[in-house]
């Protein structure tokens, strides 16, 4: 049994797809940066707000609802680009190929 995280694969599967444990490190780093990025987004937004609202005053919980807002939207514009990076990497290490790039289709 390959164990990936917390869960076990078996080494069947394993084996048909040499590339998992690659991915699965991708992808696991992709989700960290998005945790940091929430983090450190709503740190931020919150601080400059604290310092925004000395010179005009309005209600706390507007100044948390703006951070974590948009704490949480960095996040998941962080967290979706790394996730299509290790997307990316699956197709390579599965095919050999590198995804097309989509910016140079006429068609699209």
């Amino acid at each position: 049994m390959v164990t990936l995280g917390l869960s076990r694969v078996n080494d069947t599967v394993a084996a048909k797809h040499p590339g998992l444990r690659e991915y699965a490190t991708c992808q696991s780093n992709a989700f960290m940066k998005g945790i940091f990025t929430l983090v450190t987004g709503s740190c931020v937004t919150f601080g400059l707000q604290m310092f925004i609202q000395r010179k005009f005053p309005y209600p706390f919980q507007w100044s948390l609802l703006v951070a974590v807002v948009t704490g949480s939207m960095a996040s998941y514009g962080v967290t979706r680009m790394e996730s299509q990076k290790c997307s990316n990497l699956w197709l390579f290490l599965e095919t050999g190929k590198l995804p097309k790039d989509i910016g140079t289709d006429p068609r699209s």
